[in-house]
């Protein structure tokens, strides 16, 4: 095996742990494997008997491209500055895909995903490699471009966001899928007080619409969120159950293509949070093939 072909098996060890850091910096799939694949045309541009620790280096390769990455977005002009929904990992009801559960590790449902959007990127940044991937301060503040006091003020910014969120699930899957089948039962009949008492009086609903919008409708409450729910159920369309970053949720069809997916967070045999992802552009680029 040559010099090459060492360092590109000692790349793919850590490309899940790569595309796990990215994905929790931009929310998005297809945007993390891109940054994964310009860390690996670093490597390649580099001198690898210079770098000391090849795991550490690539870590903060990925974050720093990602960094620049989150920035980008928001300095386009035609990308709104509103909190944008996340990209879902879906999964069939019945299991996570192995090669998701890197991906998934420490809770990271799509409502923590839609609080990590409320960050800026350098918060963003500090949370997730400190809170999430254990990098020392001292290595994340020459990314951020601040000392490591300030990246740890960023860090314990985003961490007071974060724990004042309801962002992760009950842990019984088994529960989860009662709640959200009483919750489509409710849908179908146009039980308005049976789709009430399965939500929390505080439920809050997010929805991101099409041609790119963020998200572009929040509802708050029970009855405004089991009103918005019987209109969605009187359409013509097939609702399957899911796994949406490893908690229970919803993949909804209208004419054999995507239209919506939702994703629930359940507590207390409640729904606390729904966030519904249906951008159809954004719908296409997901692969739901597994769900056939």
């Amino acid at each position: 095996m040559d010099e090459r072909e060492f360092l590109a098996q000692q790349f793919e060890e850590q490309r899940g742990r790569l595309r796990a850091v990215a994905y929790r910096m931009l929310g998005s799939l297809s945007e993390a494997d891109d940054a994964v694949q310009e860390t690996w045309l670093r490597l390649n541009r580099t001198d690898a008997d210079e770098v000391e620790n090849l795991g550490g280096w690539l870590t903060t390769v990925v974050a720093r491209v990602s960094l620049n990455m989150l920035r980008s977005r928001r300095t386009h002009p035609e990308e709104p500055l509103d909190v944008r929904m996340p990209e879902p990992i879906v999964d069939r009801a019945d299991g996570t895909d192995p090669e998701h559960e890197a991906l998934l590790a420490d809770s990271v449902g799509l409502a923590m995903l839609v609080v990590l959007e409320t960050l800026n990127p350098a918060e963003r940044l500090a949370f997730v490699l400190h809170d999430m991937f254990a990098v020392p301060f001292d290595e994340i503040a020459p990314i951020v471009e601040r000392s490591p006091d300030a990246a740890r003020q960023l860090a314990s910014r985003a961490r007071r966001r974060v724990q004042g969120e309801p962002a992760v699930p009950d842990a019984d899957l088994s529960t989860q899928r009662e709640v959200l089948d009483a919750f489509l039962a409710a849908a179908r009949e146009g039980d308005f007080e049976a789709l009430v008492a399965v939500l929390d009086p505080d439920v809050v609903l997010r929805a991101e619409g099409g041609d790119g919008a963020p998200a572009s409708r929040i509802v708050r409450g029970a009855a405004n969120v089991a009103r918005g729910a019987l209109a969605f159920s009187r359409l013509d369309i097939e609702v399957r159950p899911a796994l949406i970053n490893g908690a229970i949720g919803t993949v909804t069809f209208r004419e054999g293509q995507p239209f919506a997916i939702a994703g629930f967070t359940i507590r207390n045999r409640r729904v606390v949070e729904m966030d519904i992802f249906a951008d159809p552009e954004r719908l296409s680029r997901l692969n739901l093939q597994l769900l056939d």
